[in-house]
């Protein structure tokens, strides 16, 4: 990856150290929301150049660190199915399912699921079980299954048509950034008649995430670094109404360390200033209104609905799904596994860490029972995850 010049500045970077340490007076707590942001102030350092008055507590901006545990259960059901391609960014290959917990709560796949015809041969014939420790995607490609990374959802639809006698299923995960390329594969699908493919859909929205942090009882936030990327998409207007109605600063931040550095210092200057609203500190890319043509594309094959998310539970209103007129492309209605439910790890605070209540180093299991190669959450495998960062920049000491 390649990365500008001009934001890699040591030199700009003390200033606004210097700049952040002159204007606090007081005791802050500021919440990254994207987990990219993480990932770039845990590896340069940012958060131990800070005063001590700023502390830096990290959000639910990980798409992947959000998914439902049963979904990930769902997408292995599926995937294991002999006659289909199952299709998915890389960062969803190793982020652990259940391992065998998940519970069929419904009627079988022999009373309504669809017939072998469709979807092809049943579970017996595949020789992949539950017993087989198939825990995430990565172990059921090991076992025999087609799954298959790629690098856009045009791709999968391009795989469905060049192998019209098999399902091919994407993995449909992500915030508003991703929505708009995953809405244009559905529609392009359905324009071009394409039968054979589907999404196991998993689309979450931002505001509403933060409004379930600020509304919370325990809540310790005071400002946030908004997430540039969605906001790229969505605009920030719709972050407006949450700044006014929670009297918090919310600045559309970048992912460079100098953007988050200026973000940290637009926060820290409102709120001693007792000023909330929301600021663009990432105007080289956001604007007010956002991408207005992706926008409408999304609107047009997605329906906003209640969403679970991962380790914090039901969110009213926080997700997308398919409009009844696209839902023959709903791949969990399409391979019937609605029914399939899991139990999150009872040693894993991922919720914790996604609202900023903990920090992963004060997980018992950090760095211990839970690492990159043995994970219990998806926070330690995820290329956005909190846990991962604190891992792979070496904080494993803080937990000491």
């Amino acid at each position: 990856m390649k990365f500008v010049d001009e934001y890699r500045s040591e030199t700009d970077a003390q200033k606004f150290v210097h700049a952040i340490k002159d204007t606090v007076t007081q005791p802050w707590t500021l919440m990254e929301i994207c987990g990219g942001q993480t990932h770039t102030l845990i590896k340069s350092g940012i958060d131990h150049m800070l005063p001590a008055e700023v502390t830096l507590v990290h959000g639910p901006g990980c798409p992947v660190c959000v998914t439902p545990l049963e979904l990930i259960d769902k997408a292995i059901a599926i995937a294991r199915r002999p006659n289909v391609i199952f299709t998915s960014f890389g960062d969803m290959l190793r982020v652990p399912g259940s391992g065998g917990r998940g519970q069929e709560t419904g009627p079988s796949e022999e009373e309504t699921g669809p017939s072998e015809e469709e979807t092809g041969a049943s579970e017996e014939e595949t020789g992949a079980s539950e017993e087989a420790g198939l825990s995430d995607l990565l172990s059921v490609k090991a076992a025999g299954g087609d799954v298959r990374m790629v690098y856009s959802p045009l791709d999968a639809v391009k795989l469905a048509q060049q192998n019209p006698d098999r399902q091919v299923v994407f993995f449909a995960v992500g915030f508003e950034t991703t929505a708009p390329a995953n809405a244009m594969a559905v529609w392009q699908a359905k324009q071009l008649a394409v039968e054979n493919f589907s999404i196991l859909c998993s689309h979450v929205l931002v505001p509403q995430a933060m409004e379930v942090i600020l509304g919370s009882p325990g809540n310790q936030v005071q400002g946030f670094l908004a997430a540039g990327h969605v906001c790229a998409v969505m605009g920030f207007w719709e972050y407006e109404p949450l700044a006014e109605k929670y009297q918090v600063p919310i600045i559309v931040t970048g992912f460079e360390p100098l953007d988050l550095l200026q973000g940290i210092y637009m926060t820290v200057k409102a709120l001693e200033e007792g000023r909330w609203g929301v600021e663009n500190q990432y105007a080289r890319s956001v604007t007010r209104e956002g991408n207005v043509p992706a926008q409408k594309l999304m609107q047009q094959v997605f329906e906003v609905t209640d969403r679970q998310w991962r380790g914090i539970g039901a969110i009213p209103q926080s997700g997308y799904q398919l409009r009844p007129e696209f839902a023959a492309y709903d791949a969990e209605q399409r391979f019937d596994v609605a029914g399939v439910t899991a139990q999150e790890s009872e040693l894993c605070i991922a919720g914790q860490i996604l609202q900023g209540l903990k920090k992963p180093h004060e997980c018992e299991a950090f760095s211990t029972l839970c690492t990159p190669e043995h994970p219990l959450g998806a926070p330690m495998v995820s290329s956005e995850g909190a846990c991962a960062a604190y891992y792979q920049y070496g904080r494993a000491e803080e937990a000491a």
